[in-house]
């Protein structure tokens, strides 16, 4: 197997991080003034999340964040991306939550005294409930709202903050959470899931606005991007035209219509044609597209793994797509319900998402190739989940290890064939709520007990801190 630590020479300044969301390790989600986010609220609905898990405490971070930050000190960690609860900070959609604002305060100070890079995610799917039950992100007013929000958050930590990303994965919480079903808020409306689709890259657009307007004011310097999780939408047979048709549209939903925008200042056409029968472009006024093309200094890429695509439907005996409940959903691809996703025969997590190193090298790759105007890149997720077995303080996740180790290697074979690559966050430090999964799902390279919230690294962990300590020793 590829070694990460064998002959690759990393660019100068290259960040090696870890990255968590809010939602899923905070805990503390009725404390210190936090109220309902929508996780909250959908959590109470019945076969939302599995085995009824709820955010009420996930791994309690709030609580003990400054031990969480000396693992990733132990660890040797350049950076951590977190995300701010917005939910904690403007709780209800009402006054300002200064005590939540300490938290975060305290956080970035207790990284900076690691000599940590605090890097900042403004929304990491956390919503007010208060502002869904005003239509959420198909309310165009949410998107001004957010705007606002950002400003708030870098009026408290803009001093000390200088990484700021706005959405982290817009299509898990524009068409998963409402045309598919799965994520909060848990809606089977295509035309909703669309609005939020338009809202969110404009609610991404004014906070970049707003953002630049305060540093400027300050006489700061900010780097602001986005994190897109992006895929290769591989035809599962390149020869069959249905196939290569159904290859398309996964691209242009999953990838095209989030990058495009944002870089290219326009909608894929294909894409809004595919898209006729839902009228997309009544979302979009005058002015939007210019706002939501605003000028990033960074495109973040989170990258799990590729999806192989038919147009046919699936083979009778293929088993059934894992999911976390028996709550009904639907498909997240408006315009695109036929398109089936069957094995490729590649090993699997536990999640049941195959195992393809080279399909990262090939996604960053593909990026600088295709978009001129392409910012430098960070990979800003990439972890795996599967079945941890703890005996005694070991827990050895040989599995992780090695998709650890041959991730990294395509990151650094991106990097030889050109991609401007500056950085890699491995997703997740904890253990901690996996969403619809609950704590069902483990991709931490830090154990967490449940019933204890004792933390104790992994094999995995110690395999990155090596990592890390290799990077800094090539010459």
């Amino acid at each position: 197997m590829n070694d990460p630590r064998a002959d690759m020479t990393w660019p100068p300044g290259f960040l090696w991080g870890s990255a968590t969301a809010a939602a899923q390790i905070e805990g503390a989600a009725h404390e210190g003034g936090k109220e309902d986010s929508i996780w909250d609220a959908y959590a109470r609905q019945p076969l939302a999340i599995a085995g009824g898990d709820t955010p009420e405490r996930a791994v309690d971070h709030y609580h003990r964040m400054p031990q969480d930050v000396a693992l990733m000190k132990d660890l040797g960690l350049d950076s951590y991306r977190f995300s701010t609860s917005w939910a904690r900070v403007i709780p209800g959609d009402r006054a300002i939550n200064r005590t939540g604002l300490r938290f975060y305060s305290d956080l970035v100070d207790e990284l900076i005294g690691a000599d940590i890079l605090p890097w900042l995610t403004l929304y990491h799917w956390d919503l007010p409930q208060a502002l869904q039950e005003k239509g959420g992100w198909a309310n165009r007013e949410t998107a001004y709202r957010f705007a606002e929000y950002a400003e708030v958050v870098y009026n408290v930590l803009g001093d000390r903050v200088t990484h700021w990303t706005t959405f982290n994965e817009p299509l898990c919480s524009s068409l998963i959470a409402y045309a598919g079903g799965e994520h909060a808020p848990g809606l089977t409306d295509p035309d909703a899931a669309l609005a939020a689709l338009h809202h969110q890259h404009l609610a991404h657009g004014l906070a970049v606005r707003r953002l630049r307007e305060l540093a400027a004011r300050d006489g700061r310097e900010l780097h602001i991007g986005i994190t897109l999780n992006l895929t290769n939408a591989v035809a599962d047979d390149p020869t069959d035209p249905v196939d290569l048709d159904a290859s398309r549209r996964i691209d242009g939903l999953w990838n095209r219509m989030f990058l495009e925008p944002l870089l290219l200042g326009a909608y894929p056409s294909d894409v809004l044609a595919d898209l006729r029968e839902f009228d997309f472009e009544q979302y979009v006024q005058p002015g939007d597209l210019e706002i939501i093309a605003a000028d990033i200094d960074f495109l973040g890429v989170n990258h799990y793994h590729d999806d192989n695509v038919s147009g046919h439907p699936a083979s009778p005996d293929a088993p059934p797509s894992l999911r976390p409940t028996a709550k009904p959903g639907a498909s997240p691809f408006p315009g695109s319900e036929h398109v089936s996703f069957p094995s490729r025969g590649l090993p699997r997590t536990a999640m049941d998402w195959e195992v393809n190193p080279d399909g990262l090298r090939t996604l960053l790759v593909r990026l600088g190739r295709e978009y001129p105007t392409l910012p430098p890149l960070y990979v800003t997720e990439n972890g795996s989940a599967y079945e941890d077995e703890r005996v005694g303080d070991e827990i050895d996740d040989a599995e992780r290890v090695a998709y650890l180790r041959a991730h990294v290697a395509a990151v650094g074979a991106a990097v030889k064939d050109g991609a401007d690559v500056r950085g890699y966050f491995v997703w997740s430090l904890l253990d901690n709520f996996e969403w619809a999964w609950g704590y069902a799902k483990r991709f931490g390279i830090v154990y967490v007990d449940y019933e204890t919230l004792e933390r104790v690294p992994k094999r995995s962990a110690r395999e990155y801190a090596a990592i890390i300590a290799g990077s800094r020793a090539v010459v």
